[in-house]
C-alpha cells in the first residue's frame, strides 16, 4: 500500500500565518532526494566549467572594480569642486590686479607727465643759467673767480659729459630746424660758448692745458663723430675752444700729440659750412706756427692734408677763409723749401 502525503488541518492561529506549515512525505521520496542532492554535490563542480567560474570571478572583480571607480569619481568631484573654487578665487584675484594695474598705469601716467614737465623746467632753467654764465665768463675776472672758488674741475666734467650725451644720441637723420632751435640745443651751446671763453684767458688755458686733458680728448672725439652740416655752431665754438687752447706752448704740445688729430683737421675741412672750415683752418694754422711740433710731424702732415681741398677754399666767397687758406698754403710750401734745404745738407 502507497503512502501518502497528507496536509493537516491548519489551526486558525496558522491560517493568520502566526506558525510554519509542516508538509508530509514518504520516506523513501525523501531519501532519494537526499541521494540526488549528493550527487549534485559530487558532479556539480564537474558540470561547471572552469571558464563559467572565471567568469564568476570577474564579475566579482568588476563589482570591485566599480565600487573603487564610484569612489574615484567621487573624489574627482570634490576635486573639481575645489578646482573651482580656486579659480573663482584667482579670477577674482586676477580682477584685483587687473584693477590695481590700471591704477599703477595711470600713476605712471601722471608721473611721466610731471617727469617731463620737470626736466623741461629744469632745462630751461640750464639753458637760462649756462647762458647767463656764458656772458659773464666773457670777462676775465670772472674766469679768475672761477678758478679761485675751486669748482671750474669738476663743472668742466660736467660739461663733458653733457656735450658727449647731446651729441651721442644725435637724430642724424632729423632735419637741422627739429633741432637747432631746441633748449637741449642751446644748452650745449652755452656749455661750448663757457668753455671757450675759459680758453680764451691764460690762466684758464694754462689750466685747461693741465687739469682738463678728458675734456680735450672729448671734444676732439666728438667733432669726429658730428656729421658734416649737423650743428656748425656747436661745432665751430668747440673748435675755437681747442684753437684757444692751442695759445698756450703746453696746450699745443698736448693737442698736437693726440693721433686723431690730422684726420679730424681733414674731416673738418669737407665740412660744408664756411666758419666750421675757417676754425679747422686756423687749428691746423697754430700748429704749423710752432716750429717745435712741426719738426715731430712735418712728413705725417704734409702727406695727410687735403690739399685740393684747401686750394678750393682759396676761391672761398668768405673773406677771412680765404685768407687764412692762402696763410696755410704759404705756411706749408715754406715748410716744404725748408724740409728740401735739409735734404740737401743731409746728402
Amino acid at each position: 500500500m502507497k503512502a501518502t502525503t497528507k496536509v493537516s488541518p491548519l489551526s486558525s492561529a496558522e491560517e493568520d500565518g502566526e506558525s510554519d506549515c509542516f508538509v508530509r512525505v514518504r520516506k523513501r521520496d525523501l531519501e532519494k532526494l537526499v541521494a540526488e542532492v549528493r550527487t549534485l554535490r559530487e558532479f556539480l563542480p564537474k558540470v561547471i566549467s572552469g571558464d563559467f567560474i572565471d567568469i564568476l570571478h570577474k564579475g566579482q572583480s568588476l563589482d570591485a572594480l566599480k565600487e573603487h571607480s564610484d569612489h574615484e569619481q567621487q573624489q574627482l568631484r570634490q576635486d573639481c569642486l575645489h578646482i573651482r573654487a580656486r579659480l573663482d578665487a584667482a579670477k577674482s584675484e586676477c580682477q584685483n590686479e587687473r584693477q590695481e594695474k590700471l591704477g599703477l598705469r595711470e600713476q605712471l601716467w601722471e608721473c611721466t607727465e610731471q617727469l617731463q614737465q620737470q626736466k623741461e623746467f629744469c632745462t630751461r632753467l640750464g639753458v637760462a643759467s649756462c647762458t647767463l654764465l656764458w656772458s659773464a665768463s666773457q670777462r676775465e675776472e670772472a674766469i679768475r673767480y672761477m678758478l679761485a672758488d675751486g669748482k671750474l674741475e669738476p663743472f668742466l666734467s660736467i660739461a663733458g659729459q653733457t656735450l658727449e650725451s647731446f651729441i651721442k644720441f644725435l637724430d642724424d637723420e632729423a632735419k637741422p630746424q627739429h633741432g637747432y632751435n631746441s633748449h637741449e640745443h642751446q644748452f650745449v651751446l652755452a656749455l661750448a660758448g663757457i668753455v671757450t671763453n675759459i680758453a680764451a684767458v691764460s690762466c684758464g688755458r694754462d689750466f685747461l692745458s693741465s687739469s682738463a686733458h678728458i675734456l680735450l680728448d672729448t671734444l676732439m672725439q666728438l667733432l669726429g663723430l658730428m656729421k658734416p652740416g649737423v650743428f656748425p655752431k656747436l661745432k665751430v665754438l668747440m673748435l675755437k675752444a681747442l684753437y684757444n687752447v692751442t695759445i698756450s706752448v703746453k696746450g699745443l704740445k698736448y693737442i698736437s700729440e693726440s693721433p686723431g688729430l690730422l684726420p679730424l683737421l681733414c674731416t673738418l675741412l669737407q665740412d660744408r659750412d664756411p666758419e666750421v672750415c675757417l676754425q679747422a683752418l686756423r687749428l691746423l694754422q697754430s700748429l704749423l706756427l710752432e716750429r717745435e711740433v712741426m719738426s715731430h710731424m712735418t712728413s705725417n702732415l704734409l702727406s695727410s692734408l687735403p690739399l685740393n681741398r684747401i686750394r678750393q677754399l682759396v676761391s672761398s666767397c668768405h673773406p677771412a677763409l680765404k685768407q687764412t687758406a692762402q696763410e696755410i698754403l704759404e705756411d706749408l710750401g715754406s715748410i716744404t723749401q725748408t724740409q728740401d734745404k735739409v735734404t740737401e745738407k743731409e746728402q
